[in-house]
């Protein structure tokens, strides 16, 4: 029996019910590719903010600094331990921290100063590309610095305007000093947005008499699709006298959530699925009842009800890669046009945050193989399942009733 051309004429002759079944797989199948793709893009770019704009991949801190981040307690050699890292092939820089309170006209707040090495932290993070207004740090300005978004709002300050620094230097006396605003950031996460003060690091140590040492080592994977539980024991290895954690551990609560979208992902598609492959069951379903004479007169001629159930099967596979070749094409085209120019979300949701990580305004859709393959591997799985009954139904047939059947 050629099931194949039987299979055909039959998704040709029910054309109507063919239509409506494979455009609500196709329909389905774009939907999700299209979600898969936004939820891949909200992934990266949490991800990105939370470590390519600021954490980076492991850190290396004084035992007790995280639990107490006090001025004294500090990486001693972090220079040399800076260049070990780096000749291991990891980008490495030391940081500086330590809070104080900043004043500008008649508005303060509280701030978290940051020293940083330009040269190195170029390397580590992307923080230098993350500017709103004005510009960058430069060796050339000492007195230049750049703020977070939320405390240039709180302080009413933009490129240009003078702040006033008050903190406690190391060695008991009052620091102060009167800067200058360079630059303002875009959102980064919740406490660079709310005090992050960003100085050079001979400003820092020059501010808080600091002549030596650093309170952090950050630092990057070369390859960050490299294992960073590897990475982190590497790193550890070459710090043994130091605390070194990587950013998961670090930041917890965000990587529960990015874990959580990926099972979201999945949840979505079974959910979406399970109505397709509702409406895949009762359209088969009907075939058979429709063709129970078709199917009661071929089983008296021979057709085994193997036969039978491989045809049933054959129509519906039929349908379904066509449903899937019109969700990849429509899915991917639509995806990738949303990695370009993004959702602008600006007007809802411009300043919000989840889990101390800053939602980009503009959402990006983020195009993998796992986004596109997925769906149309789970549509596949759904119309199997789906066709189980309505195959068993048709190879069940009783050739004498079937034909008599009314």
């Amino acid at each position: 029996m050629k099931i194949l051309s039987i299979a055909m004429r039959n998704i040709v002759r029910y054309w109507r019910r063919t239509l409506v079944t494979t455009l609500a797989m196709a329909f389905a199948g774009f939907i999700m590719i299209l979600f898969a793709a936004l939820m891949a893009g909200m992934i990266q770019t949490s991800e990105r903010n939370a470590v390519i704009m600021d954490s980076a991949d492991v850190q290396v801190h004084a035992h007790g600094y995280l639990d107490d981040p006090d001025l004294y307690k500090r990486v001693d050699n972090a220079d040399a331990l800076v260049d070990v890292l780096q000749r291991a092939g990891f980008f490495a820089t030391q940081r500086l921290y330590g809070f104080g309170l900043a004043a500008a006209g008649s508005s303060s707040a509280g701030v978290r100063l940051r020293g940083i090495h330009l040269g190195n932290e170029a390397t580590v993070t992307q923080i230098h590309h993350h500017v709103l207004e004005g510009a960058w740090l430069d060796e050339g300005v000492p007195h230049g610095v750049v703020v977070g978004k939320k405390l240039a709002r709180t302080l009413g300050v933009s490129p240009g305007d003078e702040v006033v620094i008050v903190s406690q230097a190391t060695d008991g006396s009052m620091a102060n000093d009167l800067y200058f605003i360079r630059g303002v950031l875009k959102s980064v996460a919740e406490d660079v947005d709310r005090g992050g003060f960003y100085l050079l690091e001979h400003t820092f140590r020059q501010l808080m008499v600091l002549p030596e040492g650093a309170h952090e080592v950050a630092v990057m994977r070369p390859d960050r699709a490299t294992d960073l539980e590897s990475a982190t024991a590497e790193v550890a290895a070459l710090a043994p006298d130091y605390e070194t954690k990587n950013w998961r551990q670090l930041q917890p609560v965000i990587a529960r959530i990015l874990d959580m979208a990926d099972a979201q992902i999945i949840i979505m598609i079974v959910i979406t699925y399970i109505a397709v492959g509702t409406v895949i069951l009762n359209a088969m379903l009907m075939s058979v009842f429709e063709r129970i004479h078709e199917f009661g007169v071929m089983k008296a001629i021979g057709v085994t009800p193997w036969q039978l159930t491989v045809l049933i099967y054959a129509e519906m596979l039929v349908q379904v890669i066509i449903a899937a070749v019109i969700a990849l094409l429509t899915g991917w085209w639509v995806a990738d046009y949303f990695q370009t120019n993004g959702i602008d979300l600006s007007a809802i949701a411009k300043g919000a945050s989840f889990g101390g990580v800053a939602m980009d305004p503009i959402w990006r859709a983020y195009v993998t193989t796992e986004a596109l393959v997925t769906p149309i591997v789970f549509l596949f799985i759904v119309a199997v399942v789906a066709v189980i009954y309505p195959a068993i139904k048709a190879a069940l047939i009783q050739p004498v009733k079937a034909i008599y059947f009314r």
